[in-house]
């Protein structure tokens, strides 16, 4: 199984369709948002796939929730997700909150732990969990704008820049 992660798309809808095209060419069903997505026309977008999307400390909008409720269904819209993907636990965080992302990263009580929040493409194991960041699709450019999808069953993930 593969599945899509994405972050940060600050409402940067063309980037956005562009991650979306690619990741339906190559067959991923399952797309998990690392929050700050910004306005309800980005769920809309996503409603083609499995999608689960950690809130964001900019997911404000008014009509978000709704959206999300109406488009992709209840619970898709959380604080923290906590998912099993092919009998390996994952956490799905946003990553604001640093100090607790640090904490949940430190006690490895999560096969993955992904997240956004710092615009940085990141992959790495820290004890026995691995943290994934895709970068990010919109917002501020630290990297090129970028997404990645995860191949569970070879453990690779690749980095794709938009």
């Amino acid at each position: 199984m593969k599945i899509g992660i994405i972050s940060d798309t600050h409402d940067n809808l063309n980037n956005l369709k562009t991650a979306l095209e690619i990741l339906e060419t190559s067959g991923i069903g399952m797309l998990l948002h690392c929050g700050d997505l910004s306005g309800p026309a980005v769920v809309e977008a996503m409603s083609g796939f499995d999608t689960w999307i950690a809130r964001g400390n900019v997911d404000h909008h008014p009509e978000l929730e709704r959206t999300v409720q109406e488009t992709l269904g209840n619970g898709r819209l959380a604080e923290r997700h906590r998912l099993t993907l092919e009998g390996r636990s994952a956490l799905l965080v946003h990553g604001h909150r640093e100090a607790e992302l640090r904490r949940v990263v430190n006690a490895g009580e999560y096969a993955y732990v992904f997240h956004g929040h710092i615009h940085r493409r990141r992959d790495e194991t820290v004890g026995r969990t691995r943290v994934i960041s895709p970068g990010a699709l919109g917002g501020m450019r630290w990297q090129q704008r970028s997404f990645c999808i995860l191949n569970l069953e070879s453990d690779k993930v690749a980095f794709i820049e938009v």
